[in-house]
């Protein structure tokens, strides 16, 4: 009589960021559905720029991965030869550069906007406060609370 062991297997996962190298070549170009030589020649294109071990390794990280199916899109469903690639690349990275400073640049308006919009109540508040004093001689300006009653002469006949 035999008994079945019943086994468990537990995965545990690491979450590593998307940019972190952790591909070796075999590996990515697998992911990538492609020969790692093709890899290697993207590389020296400047298409794609792994992270390198201390040894000098290449290690691809999942960013690149995706970078590189991307490419692949662009060359086999696309029709793009590799120098409409880079094209496409390089106006995509410049794109998102334009985007991340009017990003800022809106960030910076709503700034100012709130500044102005505070300049504008300390101006009328104290416009608020500040009358022309009748009573001087040369019409000066004073603060409402320091202003003096005054009273206004009234000529009388025979004065």
């Amino acid at each position: 009589m035999s008994t079945r062991r019943r086994t468990t297997t537990t995965t545990t996962r690491i979450e590593v960021s998307s940019d972190r190298g952790v591909f070796m070549i075999s590996v990515a170009a697998e992911l990538a559905d492609m020969h790692p030589q093709t890899l290697r020649m993207y590389e020296q294109r400047g298409l794609i720029e792994p992270k390198r071990s201390p040894k000098g390794t290449r290690l691809y990280s999942q960013e690149d991965v995706e970078r590189l199916r991307r490419i692949q899109q662009m060359t086999a469903e696309l029709g793009l030869n590799l120098a409409g690639v880079e094209k496409v690349l390089e106006l995509e990275e410049q794109l998102k550069r334009t985007l991340r400073k009017v990003g800022a640049l809106e960030q910076r308006r709503q700034q100012l906007e709130a500044e102005v919009a505070a300049l504008e109540g300390r101006r009328d508040r104290a416009k608020a406060e500040l009358v022309r004093y009748v009573g001087s001689p040369s019409g000066e300006i004073v603060r409402a609370e320091e202003a003096r009653p005054f009273t206004i002469p009234i000529a009388r006949p025979g004065d």
